[in-house]
């Protein structure tokens, strides 16, 4: 029975070894799985840091230094947001990625005072190199046409040629072009009187006819602000232009208006003839001064002194002001006016001709006092 026993108590030490033999190994397994899969986990990191550094770094803000070089010229679009700037930039090469100018765009507070037109940067600028760039006066590489009140057509195609660079005869081709200056069928085909004052804003790249079609574009919107009647719009102008070449004081410009309207419906005195020396000068190709005894005999439809009425045409292309005060002149029975002091703008105005004459004894005194002063 003992030996039956003692045979049991082998077999269960021997099976209980066993056991403690299997968990040893299987800890010993474990435990070189670990190690083995932390090696590979370590070389695995060894081997992809750089790669995962390039990755991040590509993403990063890539940006240009120093101030750039060379030239382009570049549009800013009207209503452009920072990210639209920066995606323009970016396309043209002033700045490495869209990121670099946004992000020194939303770091500079004065950024949103960047205003829309072509400026002249440099290629490879930093991205606050560039915002400082759009922020500078003088990187504006738009020209600047500005149109004084009462030029007339030729007047107006000249400075064009000058400021834009181009021939004169381009320009005056384009001006004597109706359909392409979109003039309207109240024109009769001719521009004098249509082409808006004022300074304009014009693009490096600017096409003639753009630029003369926009004051087209001007006046017509003008006329239409003020309510003027379409059927009224070239007789005022005309008017218009008279006032704008005769007179250049803002409370006379009525006045001047309502003398024109009254001789030309005045037989008696002036038989309906405005005697005006801007229409004589301007149908001799002039555009200021007195005419001469030969000018005045010079046989043209926009010689006043010859023949009544309005000439054919506007002879000026006059302010908005000056049309609206000549569309509503005040009343008054007045046939004469003279400028007494070219200084102050004094003008005396009168209804016959022996009151008139004593006004102009005025100015030629005052002439005489002021020979001087006024290198005569």
């Amino acid at each position: 029975m003992s030996e039956v026993f003692t045979e049991l108590n082998n077999t269960q030490y021997r099976k209980a070894k066993a056991r403690r033999a299997y968990r040893r190994k299987k800890r010993i397994r474990t435990a070189l799985v670990l190690f083995i899969t932390c090696v590979v986990v370590v070389a695995a990191t060894v081997v992809a840091v750089p790669y995962v550094h390039s990755v991040f770094s590509s993403q990063a803000v890539s940006d240009y230094e120093g101030p750039g070089s060379g030239e382009v010229i570049v549009e800013i679009p009207e209503g452009a947001t920072g990210t639209s700037m920066a995606d323009i930039l970016a396309e043209a090469d002033v700045v490495a990625s869209s990121s670099a100018f946004v992000n020194a765009f939303k770091s500079d507070p004065r950024s949103a005072s960047i205003q829309p037109g072509a400026y002249r940067l440099k290629l490879k600028m930093s991205g606050q190199g560039a915002v400082s760039a759009l922020l500078d006066p003088a990187t504006k590489a738009e020209l600047k046409i500005t149109i004084p009140e009462g030029f007339a057509k030729a007047q107006i195609a000249e400075r064009v040629a000058n400021v834009m660079e181009v021939p004169l005869d381009e320009v005056t081709a384009v001006i004597n072009d109706a359909q392409a200056l979109g003039l309207p069928a109240e024109a009769n085909g001719n521009a004098e009187g249509w082409l808006a004052p004022a300074t304009y804003t014009v693009a490096p790249n600017a096409d003639v006819t753009e630029v003369l079609s926009d004051m087209v574009s001007k006046r017509i919107t003008g006329l239409e602000k003020i309510k003027l009647p379409r059927e009224n719009w070239q007789r005022t102008l005309t008017v218009a232009s008279i006032v704008e070449r005769e007179v250049n004081w803002p409370e006379h410009y009525g006045q001047v208006a309502r003398v024109i309207e009254n001789r030309l419906n005045n037989t008696d005195q002036v038989g309906g003839k405005l005697q005006m020396d801007s229409t004589t000068m301007y149908g001799v190709g002039k555009f200021g001064g007195i005419p001469s005894e030969e000018e005045l005999q010079n046989d043209n439809p926009y010689n006043t002194y010859l023949y009544p009425g309005l000439p054919p045409f506007p002879i000026s292309n006059p302010s908005l002001d000056v049309i609206e005060a000549s569309a509503n002149p005040p009343a008054g029975d007045w046939l004469f006016f003279v400028t007494v002091n070219l200084d102050s703008g004094e003008t005396l105005f009168s209804n016959n001709l022996e009151e008139h004459s004593k006004n102009v004894e005025i100015l030629r005194q005052w002439y005489a006092e002021n020979e001087k002063t006024n290198g005569n």
